[in-house]
């Protein structure tokens, strides 16, 4: 599976780039992945329903997630939900290879990781469907990765009951990027620390 480089600019949801720039700033302080503990973006609360917490065992290999969320939106697309499982073992064998790589491409790079995948959902309407996924650490490997789902479908409204499951089609990749440059947060309008304006 090919991933392209990016940097951050490449998220196009404003609330997902919040969550990657509360992660920029905690991996700029220490140029290394941050712990979980540290990560507390504002408004948390209102994304809950949008992420998934998973812990991640590498002395497997491939390593193994395990979910640790319930009740988000992504029980209702894959209808039922997952918490104490294997991420692996929830999606199952059709979606494994859809998903999982990505997945592993994050705990394997210890960097962001963010996709764009198009599914239909029941009724046919094309569900634009944007995951990033950020990883933390204990100061060695990759101990826990936030997956932040997001669904949008430009024709309006669209049912995400069984959206992964409810169709012979699989998802169908448009973006698959590691976020593995310009790895800071620059507020808007800020002047870099050293550089030399000119007046002439």
């Amino acid at each position: 599976m090919e991933f392209q480089s990016a940097n951050p600019t490449i998220v196009k949801s404003i609330k997902q780039r919040d969550l990657l720039n509360t992660w920029l700033r905690l991996y700029a302080r220490e140029q290394h992945t941050p712990r979980i503990e540290e990560y507390q973006p504002a408004r948390l609360d209102d994304e809950l329903p949008d992420l998934v917490y998973y812990t991640v065992d590498t002395a497997c290999e491939p390593p193994r997630l395990t979910i640790q969320s319930n009740g988000t939106r992504m029980s209702s697309a894959y209808g039922n939900t997952g918490k104490g499982r294997y991420l692996d073992d929830f999606v199952g064998p059709r979606l494994i290879p859809v998903v999982m790589p990505v997945y592993y491409q994050c705990v394997a790079r210890a960097l962001p990781v963010y996709t764009i995948s198009n599914i239909d959902d029941i009724y046919g309407r094309i569900v634009a469907y944007e995951r990033l996924l950020l990883p933390f650490s204990q100061g060695g490997l990759v101990t826990h990765v936030i997956a932040s789902l997001k669904t949008i479908s430009e024709d309006g409204g669209f049912e995400i009951r069984n959206l992964m499951r409810g169709n012979d089609t699989l998802p169908t990749a448009k973006l698959r990027a590691v976020i593995d440059h310009d790895l800071f947060h620059r507020a808007p309008g800020r002047i870099p620390a050293g550089d030399v304006i000119e007046f002439s």
